[in-house]
């Protein structure tokens, strides 16, 4: 069976290593990106499965990244790792086309699980989020 393809995208370059260690042994890592204009070139070049996506990030936020995919409506999931855990910011990203949202704070126990929701077309909020 084929790895779902995840696109990775932040701003924090240590945090887009970790991310591709972390992740690595499950998906296959087929980009990075550190800034919103180049996760929208990357999605497109390379139509990942799942892009995960941090919403605060130089050029366009993740929201806006995530409002330009469903605009031309690109079928990879889009799911946010952000340390925003406000529920406006939630709403925003579901708005925005987002399928999943994961609180940097909770990276190592949802991010995996999250991804193969997401990828399995179910939505996906880290359990410490839902109100």
């Amino acid at each position: 069976m084929a790895k779902i393809t995840i696109f990775l995208v932040d701003d924090n370059t240590e945090m887009l290593a970790d991310l591709r260690d972390e992740l690595g042994e499950h998906f296959e890592i087929i980009g990075t990106a550190a800034n919103g204009e180049d996760a929208v070139r990357g999605v497109l070049r390379s139509e990942p499965d799942v892009v995960v996506l941090d919403i605060t990030m130089p050029c366009m936020n993740g929201i806006q990244v995530a409002e330009h995919l469903k605009e031309i409506k690109c079928r990879t999931k889009v799911l946010f790792l952000t340390i925003h855990e406000e529920p406006e910011f939630i709403s925003a990203a579901f708005s925005a086309g987002g399928v999943g949202y994961v609180s940097k704070l909770r990276l190592a126990s949802d991010l995996v699980n999250a991804i193969r929701e997401v990828f399995g077309g179910r939505e996906f909020i880290s359990p410490t989020l839902k109100g």
